[in-house]
C-alpha cells in the first residue's frame, strides 16, 4: 500500500480518537447520573464538591483534567482521575475497533461496534460503583444490535435471536432460585441484548470469559476485603467485549484444542 494510504489512514484514527474522547465525556455523565435517575441533558456539568459548573475551556476531554492538574479551578478540590480514564478508554478502544473493523469498508459496523464499546464501558463502571445496570444502556444495546445483525451475514439472523436466550435464561434461572443473591436482574438482561448482537458463539464466550476473569476478580476481592460479594456487570462486559473482537478465534482455537475441530468440520 502508499505512503498516502497510511497518512490518510492515520488521519481517520486521529479524528476517530478525538471524537471517541468527547463520547468518552459524555460517558462520564451518564455514569454518574443514570443510578440517580438524574437528566443527562438539562445540568451542566459542575464540580462535585463546589457546586461550581464547569466552563467550556475546562471541559476538553483529556486535555483539560492534565492542564488542571486534576483539580477543580473553582475550589481546588481534586477531581478523580477516573473521568480522564473513560475518556481516554473509549477514544483508545473506538481506535482500536476501527481498525479490527477495517472502517474505510465497514464504517456502518464500524459505528455500531464502537457504540457497542460505549455502552459497555458505562455498564462496567456504574455496576462496579452502584452495582446497579441501567435499564436504558441495555435497551440501547438492543437497539444497536437489530442493525447489526441485519448487515453481518457471516452470523444468522436466527443465531442472534437465539444468542439473546441461550444464556439469559439460565442466568434469569440462577436469578430466580438465589432470590437475587447470586445474580442480579440486570446482569441477565444485559446478557439477553448482548446475546441478540453477537449470537451464540459471541455470547457463550462473553460469558467464559467473565466467568473466568469474574471469579479471579472475586478471589481476589475476597481475599483483601473478606466480601463475597462484588458486581459481576464489570465481567460481562469484558467478557463481551472480547466476545465481539475475538469470538470466532477463541471458538475455532476451543474447538482444535478440544478435537472437536474434525467432528464439526
Amino acid at each position: 500500500m502508499s505512503t498516502q494510504y497510511y497518512i490518510y489512514m492515520a488521519i481517520i484514527y486521529v479524528f476517530v480518537f478525538l471524537f471517541g474522547a468527547c463520547v468518552g465525556s459524555f460517558l462520564n455523565v451518564c455514569i454518574y447520573r443514570l443510578p440517580k435517575e438524574e437528566s443527562l441533558i438539562k445540568r451542566n456539568s459542575h464540580c462535585m464538591t463546589c457546586g461550581t459548573e464547569i466552563k467550556r475551556r475546562d471541559l476538553i476531554p483529556i486535555v483539560s483534567w492534565c492542564l488542571l492538574r486534576g483539580k477543580c479551578r473553582a475550589c481546588g478540590a481534586k477531581i478523580s482521575p477516573r473521568y480522564t480514564v473513560v475518556e481516554a478508554l473509549n477514544a483508545l478502544l473506538w481506535v482500536f475497533v476501527a481498525y479490527k473493523s477495517d472502517v474505510l469498508i465497514h464504517p456502518v459496523r464500524f459505528i455500531l461496534m464502537a457504540l457497542l464499546f460505549s455502552a459497555l464501558i458505562v455498564v462496567f463502571f456504574m455496576d462496579w460503583d452502584t452495582q446497579l445496570i441501567s435499564t436504558y444502556v441495555v435497551i440501547f444495546i438492543a437497539i444497536i444490535a437489530i442493525p447489526y445483525m441485519i448487515i453481518t451475514p457471516t452470523v444468522p439472523i436466527y443465531s442472534h435471536i437465539i444468542g439473546a436466550f441461550v444464556v439469559s435464561i439460565p442466568l434469569l434461572i440462577i436469578e430466580l432460585a438465589s432470590k437475587g443473591k447470586a445474580m442480579g436482574r440486570g446482569d441477565v438482561y444485559l446478557m439477553a441484548a448482548c446475546g441478540l448482537f453477537l449470537g451464540i458463539q459471541g455470547i457463550l464466550v462473553a460469558l467464559a470469559v467473565a466467568l473466568i476473569t469474574g471469579s479471579i476478580a472475586g478471589l481476589i476481592i475476597k481475599y483483601k476485603t473478606e466480601n463475597s460479594v462484588f458486581a459481576f456487570g464489570p465481567w460481562l462486559s469484558l467478557g463481551v467485549a472480547v466476545a465481539a473482537l475475538y469470538s470466532r478465534q477463541i471458538g475455532d482455537w476451543y474447538l482444535a484444542f478440544t478435537g472437536l475441530s474434525e467432528t464439526v468440520a
